[in-house]
């Protein structure tokens, strides 16, 4: 079982049109990417790839929010 960590996009220099600043996004567990700094997110695309950490903030959300927000 994967375990999503919620965060907000607070920069997206030079990957707008992949990211946009004050959404919610859900990143994936990558101890690789962690090592280097950097975050692996599902993005607009729908799609999973690696972001600079520093441009997200992890954010906890009650359960049902959490689950709502998922789910999209």
């Amino acid at each position: 079982m994967t375990i999503e960590q919620l965060v907000i996009c607070v920069r997206n220099g030079g990957y707008v049109a992949s990211l946009e600043k004050r959404k919610i996004y859900v990143s994936l567990p990558d101890a690789f990417a962690s090592r280097h700094g950097q975050v692996r997110v599902i993005d607009e695309s729908g799609e999973d790839y690696l972001y600079p950490k520093s441009f997200f903030i992890p954010v906890t959300l009650p359960q049902s929010v959490r689950k709502a927000v998922i789910a999209t």
